[in-house]
């Protein structure tokens, strides 16, 4: 279901501007990238409990980008950015090399076969991360969906990554005490639903 537009939008967000990127390229490197941050909570967890690293959450629906911009600001977490715009267009803002991991939570599974150039793990945008990571950056990613997930696998295979730390059960698994969970995950995991999770290193 699409998000109802925000009153004054506009305005509430130019009160977040010093928590956004607005300016191209980005010139600093060596930060972690959430790609689709959704409302934020899985980023500001993750900056509190590494105040010293620098984050920054992507996000292409501007409604809902406002609301995780209110929320980093309102908690002045001043390790975090956030960034409105498409993944297609990172390298625009980012230069080779420059990040060190991105995460990609609950990203939209787009099931139809015809639309799956559009999942986030498709080759086409695995090309575009592996420019911007670092060598041995990696792509740690989370869904609930398991045909997504296998899909996903599967590409992260045949571009060339390392897989490591690989469940289809994360919850009841070693990795659970490290995990941040995320609004979505809590909801499809109260329904049933078994998180899977990877972490997929360039070598």
């Amino acid at each position: 279901m699409r998000m109802r537009k925000k009153k004054n939008g506009k305005a509430r967000m130019e009160n977040c501007l010093d928590y956004m990127i607005t300016e191209k390229p980005y010139e600093k490197t060596g930060f972690m990238l959430e790609i689709g941050c959704g409302k934020g909570g899985f980023m500001f967890e993750l900056s509190k409990k590494y105040p010293e690293t620098e984050f920054i959450a992507v996000e292409k629906m501007s409604d809902v980008i406002l609301i995780a911009a209110e929320k980093i600001k309102k908690e002045e977490c001043k390790n975090v950015k956030l960034l409105n715009c498409d993944a297609m267009d990172l390298p625009e803002y980012f230069s080779e090399g420059s990040v060190d991991r991105i995460y990609l939570n609950f990203s939209d599974p787009w099931p139809k076969a015809k639309h799956a150039k559009r999942r986030l793990t498709s080759p086409k945008y695995l090309e575009i991360y592996k420019k911007l990571l670092k060598k041995d950056g990696a792509v740690f990613f989370k869904t609930d969906n398991r045909d997504f997930f296998d899909y996903s696998v599967e590409c992260f295979k045949n571009g060339g990554f390392r897989l490591e730390k690989l469940t289809n059960d994360l919850h009841n698994s070693e990795y659970e005490s490290e995990n941040i969970h995320t609004e979505y995950e809590d909801n499809f995991s109260s329904k049933g639903f078994k998180i899977n999770r990877v972490e997929a290193y360039l070598d």
